[in-house]
């Protein structure tokens, strides 16, 4: 009877067990508002986890003593096993949720070379540290070896308004941004902006796409110059203008005066404001702007000279200058630098580069430009070419559209070349056909010529060519003696008529 009993006994607890295994097997502790309350639904898997752990616990000891078989324990250890992943992946899920990276510095500066480049310096804000560890009472192993203060796989790139990329590289990847050690990237500019979208990817593919107005680099106290029209091509007697961008990278000074060098004191030289109606020579900078526009004019003399050449090119340098660096240095205008020389004076400068050109000009002189013939004669009239412009003359021709039937001897009709200043004199005969009728006549000269490969014409001249009509002697003679013999008759005949 005792031993009976003691089998009911074994019976009813290995029951119990298996009432409880297959309910720990059947327990799902998903619910559908875990994916957006994602705290609650990490405690929910670390309870079910717990009671999981737990149940495997018992059912080895029950399997030590022969209670239960092998299979009852693996299927015990699956459920904990799936309990252990749901609760990791919950965690996880808490973890990747709260990574944050911000940016702590942006700062614009200009390289060696010239190029705009962007320093940036990310930082892990991430909340997953040791008090989120106590907050949760997780296990702190676990918690270390889910790595909760590493964001993995950080990719950065730098875009413009229109979110095309515009840093070179194009992206940059971080494999890991740890907490407390930020990183720093540098970015090349492909195009120069104050402001840039830096956009962020991470994580499990957190994005953060944030627009930033960037800093500029105030350790070096200057301010960068460029130009876009560094180098032209001026003809003498003309101006020009050298368009000039001005970016401050100065945490000391905001006021800098702005000096030409190297450039000839022939060719005069002045810098105006963005809008051209102001001369500048000093600029000064706002906590508000830190880039302005300005523009350097430039007039050439109408003659070259020893220090302006035509077709030499003359290298130049712009410098902005802080004020108290200006008193230092006196006047610079009469010394020549080379650009190892202003390079080393640390301060904002460009290099310009002007190309005097000449051209030549084309007058044409005549004393007289009317000419009265008879129908049987010719008109001669000369003229005087003068090469007044800054450039030599070259293949001077001289032509004439004559009426219908005339012709025409130019002498010379053609010139090689006349040099600044240079004149030649031109004889142009016109002989009307032999049955011209009587009247005015006109001829239209032209003359052209090409300088610095370059065409080059002077205004027309129009000569006036009166031709006379032909006397008739004979005739002319007899209405004369007509004239006398009718006058003298009236005389006689009135003498008679007083006798009487």
């Amino acid at each position: 009877m005792t031993r009976f009993r003691a089998f009911v006994i074994l019976l009813f607890a290995l029951l119990v067990f298996d009432i409880a295994a297959v309910s720990a097997q059947t327990y799902n502790p998903f619910n559908q508002r875990d994916d957006q309350y994602r705290l609650l639904g990490l405690k929910r898997a670390r309870e079910a986890y717990e009671s999981a752990q737990a149940e495997y616990d018992r059912q080895k000891v029950l399997f030590d003593k022969g209670h239960i078989t092998r299979n009852d324990l693996e299927r015990s250890r699956t459920v904990f096993t799936d309990a252990e992943v749901n609760y990791q992946q919950s965690l996880l899920a808490v973890l990747f949720e709260e990574q944050y990276i911000s940016i702590s510095e942006a700062v614009k500066y200009q390289a060696g070379d010239g190029r705009k480049h962007v320093r940036l310096k990310l930082v892990n804000t991430s909340g997953g540290t040791a008090e989120f560890r106590k907050l949760l009472n997780i296990d702190e192993d676990l918690f270390r070896a889910l790595q909760p203060d590493i964001i993995s796989n950080v990719y950065v790139s730098l875009l413009n308004s229109d979110n095309a990329i515009i840093s070179q590289p194009y992206e940059q990847k971080l494999n890991a941004l740890r907490y407390g050690e930020p990183a720093v990237i540098d970015f090349a500019l492909l195009q120069d902006l104050d402001a840039v979208n830096v956009f962020l990817v991470y994580g499990n593919g957190s994005q953060r796409n944030m627009k930033i107005f960037l800093q500029k680099d105030a350790s070096v106290n200057q301010v960068a110059v460029q130009s876009e029209q560094f180098s032209q091509e001026v003809e003498l007697g003309t101006s020009s203008s050298y368009d000039l961008t001005l970016e401050l990278y100065s945490g000391e000074s905001n006021t800098f005066s702005l000096e030409v060098v190297n450039l000839p004191r022939e060719i005069g030289r002045y810098f105006a404001g963005e809008a051209d109606r102001v001369r500048l020579s000093q600029l000064k900078f706002t906590e508000s702007t830190n880039t302005k526009r300005a523009s350097l004019k430039v007039n050439l003399p109408d003659r070259p000279s020893d220090n302006v050449i035509i077709d030499a090119p003359i290298p130049f340098y712009v410098l902005v200058l802080p004020r108290e660096r200006l008193r230092e240095l006196g006047d610079i205008q009469d010394k020549a630098f080379t650009e190892d020389e202003i390079r080393a004076l640390d301060v904002g400068y460009v290099r310009l580069e002007l190309l005097p050109r000449g051209a030549g000009e084309l007058l044409v002189r005549a004393p007289q430009l009317y000419a009265s013939i008879a129908s049987d004669d010719s008109a001669v009239v000369s003229f005087e070419v003068l090469n007044e412009g800054s450039h030599r003359l070259d293949n001077i021709e001289i032509k004439a559209d004559l009426p219908l039937s005339w012709t025409k001897n130019i002498e010379p009709s053609s010139i090689a070349s006349l040099d600044i200043g240079e004149d030649a004199r031109v004889r142009m005969q016109f002989t009307p056909p032999a049955d011209v009728a009587p009247g005015r006549y006109e001829v239209r000269v032209r003359t052209t010529a090409m300088s610095n490969n370059r065409p080059v014409s002077s205004e027309d001249k129009t000569v006036t060519i009166e031709v006379r009509s032909e006397t008739n002697v004979m005739g002319t003679t007899a209405i004369v003696l007509a004239v006398l013999t009718l006058v003298g008759g009236i005389v006689v005949y009135g003498v008679r008529l007083s006798r009487r």
